[in-house]
């Protein structure tokens, strides 16, 4: 098992820019806003023949027992208890103040080793400045600047006195072995990091009544029954962009897209209790834009009265609204009590199993046969369009390519007929269908351009 070095400090005080830095990739958020950070995010980092497991948290602050900054810290003390090494920022510019105490007497009873790290040291003030961390009895301060990489060689030497060498790079996995990777989106407060929670089976993702708790995207991997791993990624809620206002729900929006769009998997969380809504909708559109198979996972079922009712409302407009998924599995549960999660992953490995699924070329040209003889193409111009020959060079969506004389000029109608029958003949339900429409080269047209 990989060492665990795990970030630790109040907010704002670089946290997350150092995390990027280590992990020499930008994984968590960073802006100019104090507790931006929420949730523990990992990263497995190589950093010159060290190898471990990085781990950013949020800001270390006071607060009520039920409050946010208290969810906050526990979840944070939670990891640091965890590690194998612990990394303790602090703001060279400030000096020490009352909460960084604070934090060092609590680092003081663990038994974890401690590193103390100087950030925003930049220059000689600030080599200066990173010296007060002296007071905190925690050994000798390390000052860097996370943001303009100054000092990371001699952290990188003062973490490596405390891990076993490592010389081996992490080894590339052939694509049958790497996890599924399963984004939960949705919008904002229909229960998403409490779903995460459950398939994840621990509190990793911090949860509660206030919406737009999660900003970053976490992931954390789980077996699933078919022998394999799943990537489970938690994402912020996707609100329309004119209602974004804060900096903060803006680079949490993107990174949720981002996340989506590395995906192969996607679950649509939609609250039970208010039905399906535009947004809803615009997000199941930009998932089949993007490629992405798909479930819907209905949550909330046990606070709905009429749960059938529900239902059948939510699919008769997902049928009526969304045609690039038609046929998208719906999985209707209670992320908080439990009831109906063990039916989410067989239905993310059907939707899946469609996404990747390859056709015969043989069995495809069978198809279009009988496809075109209960329906014949329509007449363009007086003249009946040819279909000759159909092929799907790639899945990850299916993508399917149809030859015949001017096939580009077929009615969006008749294409619909086309994708709505492959996906019923080859069961591709609930993931999107690319169909490209490609008429054979004219050798007379092109002789008569170079006249």
């Amino acid at each position: 098992m990989l060492p665990k070095i795990v970030i630790v400090g109040r907010p704002n005080v670089g946290k997350s820019t150092l995390f990027n830095r280590l992990a020499n990739r930008r994984l968590a958020l960073v802006a100019d806003t104090p507790g931006l950070t929420r949730d523990a995010k990992e990263a497995l980092v190589e950093l010159s023949g060290l190898r471990f497991v990085l781990v950013d948290t949020g800001g270390l602050e006071p607060g009520a027992p039920a409050s946010l900054a208290a969810r906050v810290r526990k979840a944070a003390e939670a990891a640091a208890r965890e590690a194998d090494l612990v990394l303790f920022v602090l703001d060279a510019r400030t000096g020490i103040l009352p909460a960084d105490i604070e934090i060092a007497d609590w680092l003081r009873e663990l038994s974890t080793p401690v590193l103390v790290v100087a950030n925003k040291a930049e220059g000689q003030d600030g080599q200066q400045a990173a010296l007060e961390a002296f007071e905190l009895g925690l050994g000798e301060p390390v000052a860097i600047s996370a943001a303009h990489g100054e000092g990371i060689d001699a952290l990188r030497e003062a973490i490596a006195a405390h891990l076993p060498e490592a010389s081996a790079p992490f080894p590339e996995k052939p694509e049958a072995e790497r996890p599924l990777r399963l984004a939960i989106v949705g919008r904002p407060n229909v229960g998403k990091s409490t779903l995460f929670n459950r398939l994840a089976g621990q509190e990793r993702a911090i949860t509660g009544p206030e919406p737009g708790l999660t900003r970053d995207t976490i992931a954390v991997r789980i077996p699933d029954d078919a022998g394999g791993q799943i990537e489970l990624i938690d994402t912020a809620g996707l609100r329309r962009r004119t209602r974004i206002a804060e900096e903060a729900e803006s680079l949490a929006v993107s990174a949720a897209i981002e996340a989506l769009k590395r995906a192969e998997v996607v679950l649509l969380v939609v609250d039970a209790t208010r039905g399906l809504e535009d947004q809803d909708l615009r997000i199941a559109r930009l998932i089949a834009r993007e490629g992405r198979a798909a479930v819907v996972v209905l949550n909330k079922c046990d606070a709905v009265a009429d749960r059938k009712a529900v239902q059948d409302a939510l699919a008769e407009r997902l049928g009526a609204s969304l045609s690039q998924l038609k046929g998208i599995g719906v999985v209707s549960l209670s992320a908080l009590s439990g009831a109906g999660v063990a039916k989410l992953l067989p239905a993310v490995r059907s939707a899946y199993a469609a996404w990747n699924r390859r056709i015969a070329t043989a069995e495809l040209n069978r198809w279009l046969e009988a496809a075109l003889a209960r329906h014949p193409p329509p007449l363009v111009q007086g003249k009946r369009l040819k279909l000759r020959y159909i092929t799907q060079p790639k899945a990850r969506p299916p993508t399917f390519v149809l030859f015949g004389t001017r096939a580009e000029r077929l009615s969006k109608d008749y294409q619909r007929y086309l994708v709505n029958s492959l996906r019923e003949t080859f069961m591709l339900r609930g993931t999107p269908i690319r169909l490209e429409l490609r008429s054979p080269r004219n050798p007379f047209a092109e002789s008569e351009e170079t006249r």
